[in-house]
């Protein structure tokens, strides 16, 4: 026996996996037709209703009570699939038999003082049952603008039917038939936006999950990428140079060592080549740098894949550019400088980088004053602007600067504030320890004293 025999599910994947729906399929046809089968059950009933008063009532022949009666009962099925043209039928049927009945109407002269009211006019029960319930359907299934003025065009058709065309005899529903109606309408939209606003929240939740995973994914594929890109792949060209060099440091170098040297440097950049296919990958839908006419870069530092990594080294060409840019930008270089993680000295470089792009974007034609202080314990960047001397033009792309660069600090184990000048301007200040490790004291300025830890709002406003 089988495990569909056994009542087993069927694993996933298996070719039992894709019947497995056809049970519920099958059930819901089946509910379906239930459903159909009762409605025309109904609509039978009162159709043979309405036919019954017609004739005893209104005093209508068969053919037009069959015609009346059977009417609303087609309106009824009919609103399942086609709702307007069942209310449309329902409507016309109703004002059609309203209006036959019309002479049945007329006081007879036994009758002129007597104590009985006439006959429901101009909606019988059955009518006022079907054009009820037409409308109700009517308004789940459509706008509420839709339902709204099909309550509308009854109200007034009624109106014109017993006000203005009127009888002498009968018992008046017409208010009660439009209230119905109403009430109708109003249950049927409540229902339908009830029902709308459930979908549209389990979308709007769906999006919102769908969006922060792949927000969640964007960012590690950009950390991982930045920390491939800062550290593994400088190391990868750094072998690959040293492994090139090598052979030329030793006198007479044997050939199995030149062999050797070569086959390490082969390898250094075959991994680097596929490494760099690897960022592309990661980078393909979060890019480091996004498009932003006020980037700046260092010759060589650019969107080329293969260029290296930069270091403050090339402040100097870093500089220039800005300056080229419209900025007058000084540069103050303190203290003996030491060692640094290669992590270390690209952090560095990118947020001087971004501190002068701000500078550029929220302050053109300001003064900038760049010091780089190096520290026992390790480097200290400040970049200072002065009060913009040019109207500041809408920036494209900006937003995310200053979290970039407090990223970067953090990820080092260092620190980066923020903060507006006395005088109008902006200063970004950052402390990078030597290593790339936190230090357990509390980093120093040059003059000794600590540096105050300030909170400060978050964006890239920059006057």
């Amino acid at each position: 026996m089988n495990a569909a025999a056994d009542g087993a599910e069927p694993q996933q994947g298996t070719s039992a996996s894709a019947s497995a729906p056809a049970p519920r399929l099958s059930e819901r046809r089946w509910v379906r037709r239930l459903a159909y089968a009762l409605l025309s059950l109904v609509a039978l009933v009162l159709s043979l209703s309405g036919m019954d008063e017609m004739m005893s009532d209104y005093e209508l022949s068969v053919p037009q009570g069959l015609l009346a009666g059977f009417g609303q009962g087609v309106a009824l099925v009919l609103a399942v699939r086609r709702p307007i043209p069942a209310w449309a039928l329902s409507l016309v049927v109703t004002a059609v038999t309203a209006l036959s009945a019309g002479p049945a109407l007329e006081v007879q002269p036994a009758l002129a003082h007597g104590p009985f009211p006439g006959p429901n006019w101009p909606w019988s029960t059955s009518e006022v049952v079907v054009q009820a319930a037409v409308l109700l359907i009517l308004s789940l299934r459509e706008p509420a603008r839709r339902a709204l003025a099909a309550l509308a065009v009854t109200g007034l058709t009624t109106f014109v039917v017993q006000g203005l065309i009127g009888a002498q005899r009968f018992t008046s529903t017409g208010v009660v038939a439009v209230a119905v109606c109403a009430v109708a309408v109003l249950v049927g939209t409540a229902l339908r936006g009830r029902s709308e606003a459930r979908t549209q929240l389990v979308e709007q939740v769906t999006i919102t999950a769908e969006e922060r995973h792949h927000r969640t994914l964007l960012e590690e594929r950009s950390r991982i990428a930045r920390e491939l890109h800062d550290v593994v792949a400088h190391h990868m060209s750094v072998i690959s140079i040293q492994a090139q060099v090598a052979p030329h440091l030793v006198e007479n170098p044997s050939d199995e060592l030149k062999e050797n040297l070569d086959g390490i440097r082969q390898n250094a950049l075959e991994a680097l080549a596929e490494l760099r296919r690897v960022l592309g990958v990661l980078r393909s839908e979060n890019p480091e740098y996004p498009e932003d006419p006020y980037a700046i870069a260092a010759p060589g530092t650019g969107a080329a894949p293969h260029s290296p990594q930069p270091t403050l080294d090339r402040l100097d060409a870093l500089m220039e550019n800005t300056r080229a840019a419209g900025l007058d930008v000084h540069s103050d270089i303190r203290g003996e400088a030491r060692p640094l993680a290669p992590g270390v000295e690209l952090s560095a470089y990118r947020i001087i980088q971004e501190a002068l792009s701000n500078a550029l974007r929220h302050a053109p034609g300001s003064t900038v004053a760049v010091e780089v202080t190096h520290l026992a314990e390790g480097l200290q960047l400040t970049v200072t602007n002065s009060r913009p001397r040019q109207a500041v033009q809408p920036s494209p792309g900006a937003g995310h600067g200053l979290l970039g660069m407090r990223e970067r600090a953090s990820m080092l184990g260092g620190h980066l504030t923020a903060t507006r000048t006395l005088h109008g301007g902006f200063a970004i200040v950052a402390f990078l320890p030597r290593d790339g490790v936190a230090l357990p004291d509390e980093p120093v300025d040059p003059d000794g004293l600590p540096v105050p830890e300030i909170i400060f709002p978050t964006g890239d406003e920059n006057p």
